[in-house]
């Protein structure tokens, strides 16, 4: 049962994604795109993936990557917090990651600091009903 523990702790990351959106709850950012940049950190078990080198048994990240791309350059959202939230959403709900961190910044958004963001870990349970 442990050996199950650890290789849940298995993760792929994807670092600095940066792509342009609508997220803020000012006029302004409702009405332009402002770029916003997305990491994260997707949680599993690849022992099989790393036994068999097949991608059918691995979590592909390029496949999840072009969903996070797509999503966030045709949603609006106010929060990043629920930007978030739908990002942690797909990746374990659509592409079955066991857990996620996704962290989602707006470069510029406070002056004097480079960037904003909030980071979440999700589950597949906290999306479950």
């Amino acid at each position: 049962m442990s050996g199950d523990r650890e290789r849940a702790a298995d993760r792929i990351f994807v670092r600095d994604l940066r792509l342009r959106g609508i997220v803020g709850i000012n006029e302004w950012e409702r009405s332009k795109r402002q770029d916003i940049v997305v990491n994260l950190t997707l949680f599993g078990d690849f022992a099989r993936a790393g036994e068999s080198d097949d991608i059918e048994d691995a979590l592909n990240y390029r496949t999840i990557t072009k969903d996070v791309i797509e999503y966030v350059e045709s949603s609006s959202h106010y929060l990043v917090e629920s930007l978030a939230t739908a990002l942690a959403r797909l990746c374990v709900v659509e592409h079955g990651a066991a857990r996620v961190r996704v962290r989602v910044e707006k470069p510029g958004a406070l002056r004097f600091a480079d960037s904003v963001g909030v980071e979440i870990e999700r589950r597949r349970r906290d999306f479950a009903g």
